[in-house]
């Protein structure tokens, strides 16, 4: 007769308990989230597009929205995702070319991430409020 064969012995994947998490892995799950974000303000883009062909009345409706605290929110979370995925985007690049591998570099790349992405979003906005927006 045939022997039975024993289950051949695998290595365990380690759980997400065992590793220490790192800024890198929390920019990770960010770019992602960032990404869907923007899909959320393309919906406001959109409207603000079809509302501009629709008239002046449609028009009116969304200046009078992205000019309240909500629709300035919003579009302030929706100018900081998209910079700061663009340099997110940047970084990857950079780790493509196959620079700031280390460690320390990648921890150093992704907190001027963090700060690059304020620090545009700011620049951004004061330059807007400088030229003109109401």
């Amino acid at each position: 007769m045939t022997e039975a064969q024993s289950p051949v012995q695998r290595p365990l994947s380690p759980h997400l308990q065992i590793y220490r998490l790192t800024l890198s892995m929390v920019m990770s799950g960010m770019h992602r989230i960032t990404g869907l974000s923007l899909c959320a303000g393309m919906l406001m883009l959109t409207w603000w597009l079809l509302a501009a062909a629709a008239g002046q009345n449609a028009y009116g409706t969304f200046e009078g929205f992205a000019a309240s605290w909500i629709g300035r929110l919003i579009l302030l979370g929706f100018s900081w995702a998209l910079l700061h995925h663009l340099i997110g985007g940047f970084r990857y690049l950079i780790w493509d070319l196959g620079y700031g591998l280390e460690p320390a570099e990648r921890e150093w790349l992704v907190r001027a991430n963090i700060i690059g992405s304020i620090a545009a979003t700011i620049l951004l906005w004061l330059i807007l409020v400088m030229f003109g927006l109401r």
